[in-house]
């Protein structure tokens, strides 16, 4: 897949930039200034088709790049020696400085979290994947033509969508995740392959007693 950007005018550009902030910023704090709004989760699907809609029309987009894999070895065990990494540094934080919260969820409610092992991968991680990784790339890659810029650019927007669980610790971790997610997107072109990396971290999170700040309501 080519990186063609189509030149803006000025006026088309500046209309780009403000549906990005719209999107990317404006949902998240509606979200987050909505006290009756149920769970952000429940707008993954509806916005998925929207993406998807844009991105038909007015992309090449082609479904087969959801399942685009092609990564090689190397990239596997370098990315499998990061997810080792954070695991541990996560477990030490939370031993030292949340000790009364290691393995919350799978001692407290370990079906619950098995089934969240199950499905979270597939459909939070996922499509969170495609919004931040694949949309941002094909739709915003005409205003964010860099790899610093688009790297950066999904990472922020990445990480303020979490301001909906009303921690910074939550945004912090994202942004870190999120810029890791980005540049690994922008090397292989391959959202599934972050998916799974996503999905991967979002169990690590859970399981080592850290989904607190990700749940607003846990059962722990």
């Amino acid at each position: 897949m080519k990186d063609v950007w189509i030149i803006m005018t000025k006026p088309r550009a500046i209309l780009r930039y403000t549906e990005f902030a719209l999107l990317f910023f404006g949902i998240p704090l509606f979200i987050f200034f909505d006290s009756a709004f149920i769970h952000p989760s429940i707008i993954i699907l509806p916005v998925l088709i929207f993406i998807f809609f844009i991105l038909k029309r007015t992309t090449d987009f082609s479904f087969r790049e959801l399942i685009r894999w092609g990564i090689p070895q190397a990239t596997l065990v370098r990315n499998g020696i990061v997810l080792l990494m954070c695991l541990l540094l996560m477990l030490g934080y939370t031993a030292i400085f949340e000790p009364d919260q290691l393995f919350n969820l799978p001692r407290a409610n370990p079906w619950i979290f098995l089934a969240m092992c199950i499905f979270y991968p597939v459909f939070s991680a996922f499509g969170q994947e495609v919004i931040y990784r694949t949309f941002l790339f094909r739709r915003y890659g005409s205003i964010f033509p860099e790899r610093w810029q688009f790297i950066l650019a999904s990472g922020i927007t990445f990480s303020f969508v979490h301001i909906v669980y009303y921690d910074p610790v939550s945004m912090i971790l994202t942004l870190i995740g999120g810029i890791y997610l980005a540049g690994v997107y922008w090397k292989t072109r391959s959202v599934l392959f972050t998916a799974v990396l996503h999905g991967m971290l979002g169990i690590m999170v859970f399981g080592v007693g850290l989904g607190q700040y990700f749940w607003l309501d846990m059962p722990v």
